[in-house]
């Protein structure tokens, strides 16, 4: 099935404790969360939306023609600030909205697609996300990477910071099972309605231990399709290091 008839939310908030006002980081000439949605444009999405906690941001992107909405400031996660912004531009049922977080500027445009029909595709679904195969034993190993386990029909059993499955039987540490276990990519997308009440669900106790919002969903029965991919998605952005490094790759340095 076709990718299409789907929008684009792009969550942004200026609090970021190791990159202050990230959103508007300069990359190149142009805002950070500009550039995360003119790539999100290359794709088939309908609609792109940069949902904003701050005037600073919906003024930047209003300035080089991005459309931006105005969300509270107080929301605890990116889902809660994309639920409070399906309500105001009346998005709901089965509409879907794919989540794309505000530090991806080099974002490929297909995996979204492919988030994005993955979900339409699979109806007894409330969510998709995405995952490629691990080739590093270390990454297994640490729980700053997540991992997911899924059914025959590429639905998510568990997201986990430790490594799973667990290959009981492994000759050392440094040894990766076959098939490769699957490292999760943070890019999410959700039907509408579903989307729209996910604040009110109850917080999930294994989402409180793996500090994993995903596992809620699981937790009250919904189902979550994952897109296997073949490659790694290319490097966001979380520090002052990882900025420098995404300027290099476009070949700009630092702004003067």
């Amino acid at each position: 099935m076709s990718a299409s008839g789907f929008s684009v939310l792009i969550p942004a908030r200026m609090a970021s404790t190791r990159l202050p006002d990230k959103p508007l980081a300069d990359i190149a000439g142009l805002p950070m969360v500009v550039r995360v949605a003119r790539q999100a444009a290359l794709s088939a999405a309908r609609d792109v939306w940069v949902a904003a906690d701050d005037v600073r941001i919906v003024s930047a992107c209003e300035q080089h023609g991005v459309k931006a909405i105005m969300t509270d400031a107080h929301h605890q996660s990116g889902s809660d600030r994309l639920a409070q912004a399906c309500q105001r531009l009346g998005l709901d049922g089965d509409d879907v909205v794919v989540n794309v977080q505000g530090d991806e500027p080099l974002i490929d445009p297909s995996l979204i697609d492919s988030v994005a029909g993955s979900l339409l595709e699979h109806t007894n679904c409330v969510m998709s996300t995405a995952a490629y195969p691990l080739d590093d034993a270390d990454q297994l190993h640490d729980p700053n990477v997540v991992k997911v386990v899924t059914d025959r029909e590429g639905r998510a059993l568990y997201f986990s910071r430790a490594p799973i499955p667990f290959w009981r039987d492994a000759p050392t540490r440094s040894s990766l099972p076959s098939p490769a276990p699957m490292r999760h990519v943070g890019i999410y997308a959700y039907r509408a309605g579903f989307l729209r009440g996910f604040p009110d669900l109850e917080p999930a106790p294994m989402e409180s231990l793996e500090s994993l919002e995903q596992l809620r969903v699981l937790w009250h029965g919904g189902r979550i399709v994952v897109h296997a991919s073949s490659l790694a998605p290319a490097p966001g952005i979380d520090t002052p290091q990882d900025l420098e490094r995404v300027r290099a790759l476009m070949g700009h340095g630092s702004p003067s």
